[in-house]
């Protein structure tokens, strides 16, 4: 699914087969059965998702039953079902852009009706939830937050005789020390799923540019060939080519491999979204004896005008409702299940990484938790409160519109020179002049800085 699963899609006759199924039916005891479609996660998070939220919200009430299908091409899955005016009852998606899309489409039901029933917008964070909306209306609602930041290895921070970087001097630092003693700087990688350049272009341009330039940008109140968004575009492409992205194998690596590769000691660094945990715990585990090795923080400040700690605020997925479901009442229904304090404590236990609520309470406490769960609790609310405060950028991927989204995924171009900063952001500026006149650019809440 999306970016989060780096795998193959799965066979045109698979997706045939489930875009082919209606929206609801009845269920077994009298209950309308309610769909939700979902990525291959592994056998682990799949049992953890069937346990928490299939049967907790199951036994929560006596009208549904919620039943979940897990399948590598979800993607294709919803968009040949959404066509055909089928598919689930609950849309999982990509993110607020994918949602904006089809809202204009028709395919997805209005759920501001239900946002007021529930009170989601005095539960979900301000630029979480505007996100969402379309025309004022609200088509969808993520199910995680997350920061972009740095995953690090305290065993090879150690034999490189470095504590935990506090600046982004420190940062470039122990890369160069990584680097000089024959590992890699830092791990990551785009193979299988080139959008993942997007979380490396949006943490440049809220570490360089700063989330309030963007902001004026996504406003058309300044130009994406601006000087200060120009120097994010360069100065990503400058971090590319000092080796300091996976080296020369971002393009053959992916997230999994990477974080294979820091748990072998290969790097002190892996760069990349607190999704990420998520694969984490396939290395970092009990069973390994190296759960205390991993840490994470907050990519170190560029720019010295911006507060530190500053974050690249982003979502995971998207939960909105067909708008052929013949039970949106019921839909609405599991997806304020999702977005309550239990659920989020609980999906948390054994799945970290993918599950960060995004409730301006984030009621979490680290101390509650084992394993990574921990850090990534702790890195949550760390988060939160710099959104709470204003302190964040934006995640191209979530919060531009769609062809804009799409266009950043090809900074690469820059980082390969093949075309320079300012070619590729007179593309960015031409393409999205002209999603800004169809008011495809969703509300967004100013950054503090």
């Amino acid at each position: 699914m999306t970016r989060k699963t780096l795998v193959a899609a799965a066979g045109m006759a698979v997706v045939a087969a489930l875009a082919l199924a209606g929206c609801s039916g009845d269920a077994a005891g009298g209950r309308q059965k309610l769909e939700l479609w979902f990525w291959g996660a592994p056998p682990q998070q799949q049992q953890v998702m069937k346990d928490v939220l299939v049967e907790g919200f199951n036994a929560s009430q006596d009208e549904y039953e919620l039943q979940v299908t897990f399948n590598n091409a979800v993607d294709k899955n919803v968009q040949v079902a959404l066509t055909a005016n089928k598919g689930p009852d609950i849309v999982y998606g990509s993110g607020p852009a994918f949602a904006a899309a089809y809202a204009q489409q028709g395919k997805l039901a209005d759920m501001t009706p239900y946002a007021e029933k529930y009170g989601w917008q005095d539960r979900i964070l301000e630029p979480i939830y505007d996100s969402g909306t379309v025309d004022g209306k609200l088509y969808s609602l993520p199910n995680s937050i997350e920061d972009i930041g740095v995953f690090y290895n305290t065993k090879v921070l150690d034999s490189l005789g470095v504590d935990v970087p506090t600046t982004y001097d420190e940062f470039v630092d122990v890369l160069d020390a990584a680097d000089a003693a024959g590992l890699y700087p830092s791990v990551t990688g785009n193979q299988g799923w080139k959008p993942v350049n997007q979380n490396y272009i949006s943490l440049f341009l809220s570490q360089v540019a700063g989330g309030k330039t963007v902001y004026q940008a996504l406003q058309g109140e300044v130009p994406w060939t601006d000087p200060r968004i120009a120097d994010a575009v360069t100065a990503s492409a400058e971090f590319y080519q000092d080796g300091y992205l996976g080296g020369d194998d971002y393009a053959t690596l992916n997230f999994d491999q990477s974080m294979q590769l820091l748990s072998a000691e290969k790097s002190p660094f892996f760069i990349g979204p607190s999704l990420a945990f998520q694969f984490a715990s396939n290395y970092f585990n009990d069973e390994a004896g190296n759960t205390e090795d991993l840490g994470f923080m907050p990519f170190p400040t560029i720019n010295p005008e911006l507060p530190s700690p500053y974050f690249t605020l982003g979502t995971t997925a998207s939960l909105s409702i067909n708008a052929a479901s013949k039970n949106p009442d019921g839909a609405a229904e599991v997806i304020d299940y999702m977005m309550s304090e239990d659920f989020t404590k609980e999906m948390n236990r054994d799945w970290p990484g993918y599950w960060a609520v995004p409730l301006k309470d984030f009621p979490l406490d680290p101390a509650d938790y084992d394993g990574l769960s921990k850090p990534f609790v702790e890195a949550m609310r760390q988060t939160i409160d710099g959104v709470n405060a204003g302190n964040y950028g934006f995640f191209a991927g979530t919060f531009f519109p769609p062809a804009t989204a799409t266009l950043f995924t090809d900074v690469d171009g820059v980082w390969l020179g093949t075309q320079t900063t300012e070619q590729f952001l007179d593309q960015v500026e031409s393409t999205f002049t002209g999603e800004l006149d169809k008011g495809l650019v969703p509300p967004l809440p100013e950054p503090a800085n």
